[in-house]
């Protein structure tokens, strides 16, 4: 055979099998327990774990933020979030919730304030507010951004600006503007005489504001001018005051003869200095004689004397006017304030108009400059007068002319309890009851720093119910601390607990969890 022959020969190819062809190449196997345990082919019990794990990661993130996004939605929409602050600032008062419960009109509020500079503890509250009524609603506003909300909501008066609310009522198309002075309440620190800010009023301006703009129908102080009386700027705090407590205020000059008061309104006299005409006598004695109410207030250095129409007036309603300034005794140092013998702190008398300030324990006032009054006599079957402050038994009245140098008391000064201020009720002979109070101290009832150290605020709006007939409005919020109360040794007690609680938590579960591994 030839090499040749050897080239052209084929080699043979290998046998296969149909049946080698199907069958399956042998599966790994195992030991495990003594015995041999084949494993799938193509599939890990490792890829099978990690699968897993990555599914129950996925599942686990997707349900923390669907909690978190339901936590949020609850908080906003609920108000379910719990106010662990100190001062629990963006808490409800019973107050609120029996106003918000009661409200029947919407109120919008707009929060002007820009993204990343907003009060936190105010639009919580605003929150709470809106989850509380389904009539309240709010929005946080730019105010750079909206200037055609600006200007909507602008007086001559007011402004809103920067970090400030907008209360409005639609239906009543009534607002009222709350800036950052609203929020907060002053107050006379005792060991310095300096004033500070004690408290956050932000519950109970924003109450009074959504009272004030969905109630229907408002009843109205009017302040009189014309004659010398203290003007709005100076009252500027008081029209504030009594707006917070649902009340209009507005100023009417009586000097051009044009204006006709309202039986309905309350008439206030912050004052005079100057004479009535027979005019305005007589159109004060027709408001009277329907039924109308006055409020007068005046200084000891008043020269009510040269003022016989206005003095009518006065001594229609029993208010007879004394001369002189009243003073403490210096035995008698509950009387006045802080060493100052003309401050006086008066007694307050039980009377219809006071007994549910006495009850409630805000009976406190601060009078720096008080007029004193003739008793009130008997009166007759158609004039009832009483009085409702009067001065320490002690004290005395001294007249201030050129040659008084010294507050010292002599022999010639009148000594006693004085009435320091008196409420009247006058049957007319229409057949109306006309209602009137005086008080000889303005600032008792129009100055803020004391409404803040006092209970003049209570006493003022008690007063306009009892002279307009209402009942009690006023809205009794307490302002929330402004400071943290300071650590003592029975607030360190907890946090000591909690110290030694935390470890000995993290040693019980850890018993839990190695206890058995070491047994295992």
């Amino acid at each position: 055979m030839t090499h040749e022959d050897d080239a052209d020969r084929e080699e043979p190819s290998p046998t296969v099998h149909e049946d080698d062809a199907d069958r399956e190449e042998p599966s790994p196997t195992v030991r495990k327990g003594g015995e041999n345990v084949k494993m799938k082919p193509g599939k890990s019990g490792k890829l099978k774990y990690g699968t897993v794990s990555a599914i129950m990661l996925v599942l686990v993130l997707a349900g923390l933020i669907a909690l978190n996004v339901g936590a949020q939605v609850l908080e906003r929409k609920k108000g379910w979030r719990i106010d662990l602050s100190f001062n629990a600032i963006a808490s409800q008062s019973p107050e609120t919730v029996e106003i918000l419960k009661n409200l029947d009109t919407p109120v919008k509020i707009y929060a002007l304030y820009r993204k990343g500079d907003e009060d936190a503890p105010l639009m919580e509250l605003l929150d709470r507010y809106a989850a509380a009524s389904p009539m309240v609603s709010w929005e946080q506003i730019d105010p750079a951004m909206n200037p055609v909300l600006i200007r909507r909501f602008t007086t001559d008066s007011v402004t809103p600006g920067s970090d400030s609310l907008i209360v409005w009522c639609a239906k009543t198309d009534r607002f009222r503007v709350l800036g950052p002075e609203d929020y907060v309440a002053i107050g006379m620190a005792t060991e310095t005489g300096s004033y500070t800010y004690t408290g956050w009023t932000y519950e109970r301006s924003i109450t009074g504001a959504i009272s004030y703009v969905a109630r229907e129908k408002i009843p109205r102080a009017v302040i009189l001018q014309g004659h010398g009386e203290m003007d709005q700027q100076t009252l500027s705090s008081f029209e504030t005051m009594m707006t917070d407590n649902q009340y209009e205020v507005v100023y009417e000059d009586m000097s051009d003869g044009s204006y006709v008061p309202d039986p309905e309104d309350l008439l206030i006299f912050f004052s005079p200095l100057r004479d009535l005409t027979e005019t305005e006598l007589a159109t004060l004695t027709s408001f009277a004689g329907k039924g109308g109410s006055f409020l007068f207030t005046c200084e000891y250095t008043d020269p009510i004397s040269d003022m016989p129409n206005y003095a009518a007036l006065l001594r229609s309603y029993g208010f007879l006017p004394r001369e002189g300034i009243v003073i403490a005794d210096t035995q008698d140092s509950s009387s006045y304030y802080n060493g100052n013998q003309v401050w006086l702190l008066p007694v307050m008398c039980p009377t219809d108009l006071t007994l549910d300030l006495i009850a409630g324990g805000k009976n406190h006032l601060l009078l720096p400059g008080a007029r004193a009054f003739e008793a009130p006599g008997e009166g007759d079957r158609n004039l009832t007068t009483a009085t409702v402050l009067r001065s320490g038994d002690t004290s005395y009245l001294k007249a201030l002319n050129t040659e008084t140098v010294s507050i010292e008391k002599t022999a010639e000064d009148p000594e006693g309890s004085f009435p320091l201020a008196l409420e009247a009720r006058r049957i007319t002979t229409e057949g109306y009851v006309s209602r009137a109070f005086i008080i000889g101290c303005s600032a008792a009832l129009a100055d803020r720093q004391l409404y803040s150290m006092t209970d003049s605020r209570q006493m003022m709006i008690r007063i306009a119910e009892f002279l307009l007939r209402l009942d009690a409005s006023d809205l009794n919020i307490m302002p929330r601390e402004a400071v943290r109360p300071s650590l003592s040794v029975n607030s360190s007690a907890v946090g000591s607990l909690i110290l030694v609680a935390l470890p000995l938590g993290v040693l019980f579960v850890a018993l839990l969890v190695l206890g058995p591994r070491r047994n295992s």
